[in-house]
């Protein structure tokens, strides 16, 4: 035994009260494999209105379609696709974050118990006029 090491066992950590309902993982693993299906295919609907409507123009870098020789398979856009699925996914799981966040603070436990303190409300030393 080196002159550093313990002669005893760690202490496990202590059990938490509480455990995450199993729904909730699945819930959340479901968004994330799903998500990006949802903004590729959407990132493609707007691409091809956008072809045909002329809202912005695409460059050509992104406009180049990607050839997969294997399966003789083309896809339109996939550069283009690939941008805007990436932006839409941001945009997407922003706006998920913020309607959690505000549900949470509605709906979730208070911000304080009945064994804290109230909120000191002094201003400071220097900060007094």
């Amino acid at each position: 035994m080196g002159k550093y090491g313990k002669l005893s066992r760690q202490v496990p950590p202590p059990q938490r009260p509480w455990t995450i309902h199993p729904i909730w993982r699945g819930i959340g693993c479901l968004i994330v494999l799903i998500g990006p299906f949802v903004a590729f295919a959407a990132a493609h609907v707007l691409l091809e209105m956008n072809l045909e409507r002329g809202w912005y123009p695409v460059p050509s870098e992104f406009a180049a379609p990607l050839v997969v020789p294997e399966l003789g398979y083309v896809i339109n856009h996939f550069y283009g696709n690939l941008v805007v699925a990436v932006v839409l996914l941001l945009i997407g799981f922003a706006v998920i974050t913020i309607v959690y966040s505000i549900l949470y603070s509605i709906l979730g436990p208070p911000r304080y118990g009945p064994l804290d303190a109230p909120p000191i409300r002094d201003r400071g030393k220097y900060l007094r006029r």
